[in-house]
């Protein structure tokens, strides 16, 4: 990153523009880590067996500990968690109401490829803030093990039943 990048610096933040869009970009992925963290919670009552509900309510509770850091940030840089998190509820919240899984391999392919694409385009944004907002964003948005988690469950079970590939493609 250069100098002449916005948020090159820690100096940013002498610009009001700069932080009030770093304040939304942190209020917009602290919300999308409760709404995951909701979905996850659903998602786990849904697990065929005991392992898969505990799986999926750890990765819930590191969705809601990233919010928690979030949340924390907002507040380093003086604004009210709880407003900069509340234009986003709708639009989230609608999202998630109307992509419901019928079943939990359709939850596992919507945490998969829904969340994925969200990780994706704040990655990209990351890369142009000052540097302690990039690491917490790009820590916070780390899924590695919730990737691995699924494809692993949903390879197995298009092994077993090769029906199942066609509806989860739809996602």
């Amino acid at each position: 990153m250069t100098e002449s990048q916005p948020g090159a610096s820690k100096g940013a933040f002498a610009d009001a523009a700069y932080t009030e869009a770093v304040i939304d970009l942190l209020g917009t992925i602290a919300y999308g880590a409760l709404a995951a963290f909701d979905q996850l919670a659903q998602d786990a009552k849904l697990a065929p067996g005991l392992a898969d509900k505990v799986a999926l309510s750890s990765m819930a509770g590191g969705e809601f500990s990233h919010m928690s850091s979030l949340l924390a940030r907002i507040e380093e840089l003086g604004a009210d968690p709880y407003a900069a998190m509340e234009p986003f509820r709708v639009a989230l919240d609608e999202f998630h109401a109307r992509t419901t899984p019928a079943d939990w391999y359709e939850g596992l392919v919507k945490a998969f490829v829904g969340d994925g694409l969200a990780r994706d385009f704040y990655r990209e944004i990351a890369a142009y803030l000052d540097p302690d907002t990039r690491a917490l964003i790009t820590d916070v948005l780390d899924d590695s093990q919730r990737s691995a988690f699924v494809v692993d469950k949903v390879r197995a079970a298009m092994a077993a039943d090769h029906r199942l590939g066609g509806r989860l493609a739809l996602w």
